[in-house]
């Protein structure tokens, strides 16, 4: 199965300690959506990244390919399906070819919360880790 993330779990090294049978593939794009930070997380001290449907824009990510038990351990993480829910997302790779994944999405009334200092560093060390910057 394949995971899109454009969150903290673009860290390479956070996604070894979550899923450790997961397989990082490729960077990918999900089009008309865009990344925002909403809510506040007590564990990141700040809002958390979620993405929202936004005609034109697109969302910078990578696709891991993980296994029902990573699913399960995301899952957790994620706190599906209180906080997050899951859907079906069709991404593209830098040959703008599609590939179907999952990915998590914010539940509930979305409110922008800016994101810690701490929780921005770990997506943007994640981007580094992909080449995305």
């Amino acid at each position: 199965m394949y995971y899109f993330t454009y969150g903290s779990n673009l860290s390479k090294k956070q996604m070894r300690e979550r899923c450790p049978e997961s397989k990082p593939r490729l960077i990918a794009i999900l089009p008309n959506y865009k990344l925002v930070f909403t809510d506040w997380s007590r564990q990141w001290r700040g809002g958390v990244a979620t993405i929202k449907r936004f005609s034109g824009e697109k969302v910078l990510g990578a696709i891991y390919e993980i296994t029902e038990s990573d699913l399960r351990r995301l899952d957790r993480y994620e706190g599906y399906p209180q906080s997050y829910g899951r859907i079906n997302v069709i991404v593209f790779d830098d040959n703008n070819q599609p590939i179907e994944a999952m990915t998590y999405i914010k539940t509930g009334q979305l409110k922008e919360a800016p994101p810690s200092k701490e929780y921005l560093a770990i997506i943007q060390q994640g981007y580094r880790d992909w080449g995305i910057v």
